[in-house]
């Protein structure tokens, strides 16, 4: 039970990423969420959408190894590891906040699924 909540909260905040970088990376709450300047949001809108989706394709394999339930074990394990191998990824090359957002996550949510 606790790995299914921590893979769900997982996946919603990867909905939440999608939200932010696809349709609201240009506004002020999009800014304001990646500390951006007008003109960097705006020049690099698409970029920011493109990365949007992965986080949704990212989501969509969470949520699918949910809805397969103790089936969906290695689709929920591989993707988790997908989700923490971006978020290192990105704290090392774009900000050390994504390492708590996304990488531990989804390293908790993990473990969790590998202890039950």
């Amino acid at each position: 039970m606790l790995a299914t909540i921590l893979i769900a909260l997982v996946a919603i905040i990867h909905v939440y990423i999608l939200i932010l970088e696809m349709f609201l990376w240009d506004t002020r709450t999009g800014r304001k969420a990646f500390n951006l300047s007008p003109e960097f949001s705006r020049d690099t809108r698409v970029l920011a959408a493109n990365q949007g989706l992965y986080n949704g394709f990212l989501a969509a394999g969470l949520l699918w190894g949910l809805w397969l339930g103790d089936a969906g074990f290695h689709i929920k394990l591989f993707f988790l590891a997908c989700v923490a191998i971006a978020g290192v990824f990105g704290a090392a090359t774009a900000s050390k906040k994504i390492l708590y957002v996304q990488a531990l996550p989804a390293l908790i949510a993990m473990v969790a699924l590998l202890m039950r």
